[in-house]
């Protein structure tokens, strides 16, 4: 079997099984293996998955819980959506998925990190200006997290601006 066929066999077993964190494990191979087509339908699929996650978790009632290899994955994705939109320029719906993504997690230090996301998004502050004057990027790759979670001064200034404004808090 060649090594595209099998992965591709790989990739289905996890899709079957609804395991998006399987397919994360796949996303090296993924990338050397397939073009950009399959690829972009590789990353839809983990989306697909995500979002079904998503909805079975809200109408639960329940958080994620950030120990449990789907839920973090799951997270993962969500997140990696989120920036999309907001890479995009789409800062309303970049706000809006990360309003979601603050109450979905049992970890208060992801809640509050996406909740700066959620702030910046919504006061429609670049992408760029956001990497540039609030994250703190070395510290967040020092920090080994999949979403950017340590913050220069200026996120400070944007909590307290937010709270002052009485919203967001």
């Amino acid at each position: 079997m060649s090594k595209t066929k099998e992965l591709k066999e790989k990739v289905l077993q996890a899709q079957q099984k609804s395991d998006i964190a399987a397919l994360y494990i796949l996303e090296q191979q993924a990338h050397d293996t397939f073009d950009e087509e399959t690829l972009q339908g590789f990353y839809a699929n983990i989306l697909d998955l995500a979002l079904e996650r998503l909805t079975q978790t809200l109408e639960a009632h329940k958080k994620m819980d950030m120990n449990e290899v789907q839920d973090f994955a799951t997270l993962r994705a969500l997140y990696e959506y989120a920036i999309e939109h907001y890479s995009a320029g789409e800062t309303n719906d970049a706000a809006a998925l990360f309003e979601v993504l603050s109450g979905l997690s049992n970890d208060e230090k992801f809640s509050a990190a996406v909740k700066l996301h959620w702030i910046s998004a919504s006061e429609k502050i670049s992408l760029d200006d956001f990497l540039d004057r609030i994250a703190d990027i070395e510290a967040t790759q020092r920090a080994g997290t999949f979403y950017i979670s340590q913050f220069e001064q200026e996120a400070q200034k944007l909590l307290y601006n937010a709270k002052d404004k009485g919203d967001k808090s």
